[in-house]
């Protein structure tokens, strides 16, 4: 069967040295802690503003989301007489050329 080839890792052609790496040990001396910070009384900030919903916006809501509703339906709608229409006109077309033909080969 078909079997993958997989790719081999490229070994290293020269001689590899691991990096020097020197450590010198440091002293750890305390600092001095700082003053406590005297408390703020301030108000709490939110983090994201809030929306107030009124009877105003809401109304406002409504109408725009009927109107929304209103211009696709009539879109839709369109849309769909359009097809009627064309599958109409196809179907006279055909009535048309079988009558036709057939008033051509009773002659």
């Amino acid at each position: 069967m078909l079997r993958p080839k997989l790719p081999t890792m490229p070994q290293p052609t020269g001689q590899i040295t691991p990096p020097a790496v020197v450590i010198e040990p440091t002293t750890i001396t305390p600092g001095t802690p700082a003053p406590p910070s005297a408390p703020t009384a301030s108000a709490p900030v939110p983090s994201r503003p809030t929306v107030q919903l009124t009877p105003g916006t809401a109304l406002a809501l409504v109408g725009g989301g009927t109107a929304v509703v209103l211009v696709v339906g009539a879109v839709l709608v369109s849309m769909l007489l359009a097809v009627t229409v064309t599958a109409a006109s196809v179907a006279v077309c055909a009535v048309v050329l079988r009558s036709l033909l057939a008033s051509q080969h009773r002659r």
